[in-house]
């Protein structure tokens, strides 16, 4: 990987307090493993809403944070009977989760986040929500687990989203590592959205999108000589091609620039479209 992360030693997984989280969970200890990397498991207690600025010692704060720490003690062990040889340990903090987590993420390798397939509207305004905030300030990969991988073809593949810019040719390099460690290949996919009112030739912007994917992919091949790559210019809607694609991917990786700030609605549009319409991980992969 190409990034301010590439040195980090860590992956980061957030621990949900109340929902499933098996699945990111599972996700994030795996890909420790194939890293060898140690995990870190982080759960987070919100302060009370009426007075965020001093510490509550009331029952209920002590109630939710043992809670948290029986909910982490239950996480760590059962990635120890997954991962016996694998390095957890577990964190729990005070705080609101994104910023909790957005936070950390400074100091991780990758952060994996569970998801409740909220609608975009709710995914921002809940209190609880991770995906939005975290997404867009984290300064490392970040990756979503709504579901687990349909993974109904061999090779298993990843896709990689492809737009010229320069967190799309990262997202690339990363879906090639990751490829290389997994034994799959990758789908490097262009996607033209013809215009509502036809102004120029569509031929001559698919031909321009093949060579952007040409020079995005050149070199990458003699890198990685054992995964396949395939490049494929599809025409259509973004996110539906790119999730179609995807949808019995390992996962399904693209770039993403600027900041969000807290809210995390300067998310693009084709990012927080995969997040709410993809049934495989999403990872997105900031400029480096």
């Amino acid at each position: 990987m190409t990034g301010p992360w590439e040195g980090a030693r860590e992956i980061l997984v957030a621990i949900d307090p109340v929902r499933e989280w098996h699945l990111p969970l599972a996700w994030a200890a795996d890909e420790a493993h194939r890293h060898h990397l140690p995990l870190r498991l982080v759960l987070a207690v919100p302060p009370p809403q009426h007075d965020p600025r001093h510490v509550d010692d009331t029952p209920q704060q002590t109630a939710l944070r043992q809670a948290g720490t029986a909910r982490l003690e239950q996480a760590r062990d059962w990635v120890r009977d997954r991962h016996p040889e694998l390095a957890v340990t577990d964190d729990l903090r005070g705080g609101f989760p994104a910023s909790v987590i957005a936070g950390m993420a400074r100091h991780a390798r990758m952060v994996v986040l569970g998801s409740r397939h909220l609608g975009r509207v709710a995914e921002v305004l809940s209190a609880g929500s991770l995906v939005n905030p975290v997404t867009a300030q984290a300064p490392c990969p970040v990756v979503v687990v709504g579901d687990a991988p349909h993974t109904t073809q061999q090779p298993p593949y990843i896709v990689a989203g492809i737009d010229g810019s320069a967190a799309s040719v990262t997202a690339l390099q990363f879906a090639f590592d990751e490829a290389d460690l997994c034994g799959a290949a990758v789908r490097a996919i262009s996607v033209w959205q013809p215009p509502i009112v036809p102004l120029h030739d569509g031929e001559a912007a698919v031909r321009a999108q093949r060579a952007l994917l040409a020079e995005a992919t050149a070199g990458l091949s003699e890198k990685y000589p054992d995964v396949r790559l395939h490049h494929e210019v599809l025409v259509g809607h973004p996110v539906e091609e790119l999730a179609r694609a995807a949808e019995h991917a390992l996962a399904v990786v693209v770039g993403r620039r600027g900041h969000g700030g807290h809210t995390g609605m300067r998310l693009g549009s084709t990012v927080h479209g995969l997040l709410r319409r993809a049934h495989c991980p999403v990872i997105t992969i900031p400029e480096g």
